[in-house]
């Protein structure tokens, strides 16, 4: 059974960083990707960036790139989505999915299969 469970969440400083850790377990894909979601209570579910394994490729929405960087550590099954200069919009429930895949990955909900229960981060203005 694939499982996904993130990690990390908690209340953060205008301006400061936090790191969110996406555990993956039963995943037994050759290839697979990895998404990033954010959503904030009583809006649409949002998604900043992804990462293929094993090639690591990954992609990042235009409107997050200063901000946002996701990592991997394959031995550990882990995903990592390290946020910097968080601002208050920066609050929200942050989620995980995996999905096995082919080619380039894309933060699009549709395409993943496995989703995590969430983390949430709020940013204390």
């Amino acid at each position: 059974e694939v499982q996904l469970v993130e990690s990390g969440g908690g209340l953060v400083q205008t301006g400061g960083s936090l790191r969110l850790s996406c555990s993956l377990s039963g995943v037994t894909f050759d290839e697979y990707a990895v998404g990033w979601f954010r959503q904030v209570p009583g809006k649409e579910r949002e998604g900043l960036g992804c990462i293929k394994s094993p090639d690591s490729h990954r992609y990042i929405k235009d409107s997050w790139k200063d901000r946002v960087t996701i990592t991997s550590d394959e031995a550990k099954k882990t995903i990592y989505l390290q946020m910097n200069n968080l601002k208050h919009g920066g609050t929200a429930d942050y989620f995980c999915a995996t999905s096995w895949g082919s080619g380039p990955c894309r933060p699009l909900e549709q395409q993943y299969d496995y989703g995590g229960q969430g983390t949430q981060v709020t940013v204390n203005s």
